[in-house]
C-alpha cells in the first residue's frame, strides 16, 4: 500500500504531537472488498476518507499508524463494500407502490399509471415520493441511483439534500406530461435541469427520452443532438417488450436497438434499461457504441417481460449494472434481490449452474454498474482517488453464518437490513441503521396522505 504525505499545518493531532495524519474519516477494521482491477479483499483492512475522496485503502494495522480519523466508524466483525449502484429507477413511483399488480407492460401502463400519474404528479408528489425512495435506498446500502422521471429538478433537490449520488434524467415523452404540455416546454425544462445541475459533486443531469416507442424519431435525434451539445448522459428504456419489438419491426423492418442506431441515436453516454429484447446483432451494436446497459430481473419477471440475455452481454463485456426499476412495477428498491435473482435466472434458464457466479452479479451492482452509468472513473470501487462511496454490513446475522466465501455470502445470503452504515462523498447518511439526513417518521406520515389521496381520486378500495 503507498501511502500519502502526511498533511502539514496545524491540525488537532499535529498540536498534541501525534505524526498521523488526520482525514475526515476513518473506516476501521472488517472484510474490504475493494472491487478494485486486482479484485483484493482485505480480510481485516480499512478506509481513509478526506475530503470527500478515499485517500488510503489497505490492513487496518498499517492504516491507524498512518491516520487518525476525525471521525471513526467501526466496521469490526464487517463487510465494507463499495456502494451499492441502482442502474434504472423512477423514484417518485413509490407512491404508486402496489396499485397495479400482476398485469403486463401495456395494460400497466395505458389503464392504471399514465392514468395516476395524470391525476397525481406534480412537484410535491415528485418531492414526497422521492423522499419515500430514499429512506428505503439508504437503508438498503445504494450509494447511487439512476432515475428517470418527471419534475427531475425536484428529485435532484431531494438527493442532493439527502446526500445521495444520482444520474437523473429528466423524462422527454411524446405526450403532454405532468410537467410539460408538449415537446417545446419539454426540451425548455431539460436544457433548464441540465444546466442547473452540471458540475454538482453528487448530481449529474441527464435528458431521458422514454422509449423509442413512446418519442418519434425525430425527437430521438433531437435527444441525442442535446446529449452531444451539452456532454451529458442520455438514458432511455430499451428493448423492453416482445411488443416493443414486433411494433418496431413493422415500422421500420428492424430491431429498437437497430434502428436507434441507424437513427445515430446510439452512443458511449447512453444508458439503456432492460434490453430484454436484444439480438446477436444488437448487442454487437451495444457493445461497439459504448452504451451502457442496466438489467432489472425483477421488474422483467413481474410484468412477464422476458429475460435478458445476460450471459451474452457479460461474454461480449458490456458494460452491465443492474436496476430495480421503479416501486410501482417491483415493487420495492432492494438491490439485494436483484444480485441474487441476477445470479440465479440465468443459471435456471440456460439449465446450467454455473452461469453468472456471485462474483460476477456483485460486480454488476458495483464496479460494472458504475461502468453501465459511465462514472466508473469515480465510483463503484474502493481505490485511492475515487469517491468516498460505501456500506458497512453486518455479517453476523443468523441467515449468514457460517461464513465462507465472502462473493456468496453478500450475493445468496445478505439482505438489505444487514446494511449497518452508509457512507457517501465522505458524509455518513446512515449509521448504526439509522437514518441522520432524513426524518423517516415525517415521511411515512405524508406517503400514508398520498396513498389515501390516490386511491380516492382513481376511485379505487383501500385494501
Amino acid at each position: 500500500m503507498t501511502l500519502p504525505a502526511p498533511a502539514q499545518g496545524g491540525s488537532p493531532a499535529a498540536a498534541a504531537g501525534d505524526p498521523r495524519r488526520p482525514v475526515q474519516l476513518l473506516v476501521a477494521g472488517g472484510i474490504v472488498v475493494t472491487m478494485d482491477p486486482e479484485r483484493r479483499v482485505i480480510a481485516e483492512g480499512a478506509v481513509a476518507i478526506d475530503a470527500g475522496r478515499i485517500v488510503a485503502v489497505g490492513p487496518l494495522a498499517e492504516l491507524e499508524a498512518a491516520f487518525v480519523g476525525l471521525e471513526r466508524l467501526d466496521a469490526a466483525g464487517r463487510a465494507v463494500i463499495p456502494g451499492l449502484i441502482n442502474g434504472h429507477t423512477h423514484l417518485p413511483m413509490t407512491l404508486f407502490r402496489g396499485l397495479a399488480d400482476d398485469e403486463d407492460l401495456d395494460d400497466w401502463l395505458q389503464h392504471t399509471i399514465f392514468p395516476a400519474e395524470a391525476m397525481n404528479v406534480d412537484g410535491a408528489f415528485v418531492r414526497c415520493g422521492t423522499r419515500l425512495a430514499l429512506a428505503e435506498l439508504i437503508r438498503g446500502g445504494v450509494s447511487t441511483v439512476c432515475d428517470m422521471y418527471y419534475y427531475e429538478q425536484v428529485v435532484a433537490e431531494e438527493l442532493a439534500a439527502a446526500g445521495l449520488r444520482g444520474l437523473l434524467g429528466e423524462a422527454l415523452i411524446d405526450l403532454p406530461s405532468p410537467d410539460c404540455p408538449d415537446h417545446a416546454s419539454a426540451m425548455a425544462c431539460i436544457e433548464r435541469f441540465v444546466g442547473a445541475w452540471q458540475g454538482h459533486p453528487l448530481i449529474t443531469p441527464a435528458i431521458a427520452p422514454h422509449a423509442p416507442y413512446s418519442v418519434c424519431d425525430q425527437h430521438l435525434q433531437e435527444a441525442r443532438a442535446f446529449a452531444d451539445r451539452h456532454g451529458c448522459p442520455l438514458v432511455i428504456h430499451l428493448a423492453e417488450t416482445r411488443h416493443e419489438l414486433e411494433q418496431c419491426r413493422q415500422r421500420t423492418g428492424t430491431t429498437p436497438v437497430q434502428h436507434l442506431a441507424a437513427l445515430g441515436v446510439l452512443g458511449e453516454r447512453m444508458v439503456a434499461a432492460h434490453a430484454v429484447w436484444a439480438e446477436a446483432a444488437d448487442l454487437d451494436l451495444l457493445r461497439d457504441h459504448g452504451v451502457g446497459v442496466v438489467h432489472n430481473p425483477q421488474s422483467n419477471m413481474k410484468l412477464a417481460s422476458g429475460v435478458a440475455p445476460l450471459p451474452a452481454m457479460l461474454a461480449r463485456d458490456l458494460a452491465v449494472g443492474l436496476g430495480t426499476d421503479g416501486s410501482a412495477s417491483n415493487n420495492d428498491l432492494s438491490l439485494w434481490e436483484e444480485i441474487d435473482t441476477a445470479a440465479k435466472l440465468h443459471k435456471l434458464i440456460h439449465a446450467d449452474p454455473k452461469l453468472i457466479s456471485a462474483q460476477e452479479a456483485f460486480e454488476m451492482a458495483t464496479i460494472r454498474g458504475a461502468r453501465a452509468l459511465h462514472l466508473d472513473a469515480q465510483i463503484g470501487s474502493l481505490q485511492v482517488g475515487k469517491r468516498a462511496d460505501m456500506a458497512v454490513i453486518d455479517m453476523d446475522a443468523i441467515n449468514q453464518i457460517p461464513l465462507r466465501s465472502i462473493y456468496s455470502a453478500l450475493v445468496y445470503a445478505t439482505k438489505a437490513s444487514d446494511v449497518r452504515s452508509l457512507v457517501v462523498e465522505g458524509r455518513v447518511l446512515l449509521r448504526d441503521r439509522q437514518l441522520l439526513s432524513l426524518d423517516l417518521a415525517a415521511i411515512e406520515a405524508e406517503a400514508l396522505l398520498y396513498r389515501r389521496r390516490i386511491l380516492e381520486r382513481l376511485g379505487l378500495a383501500d385494501s
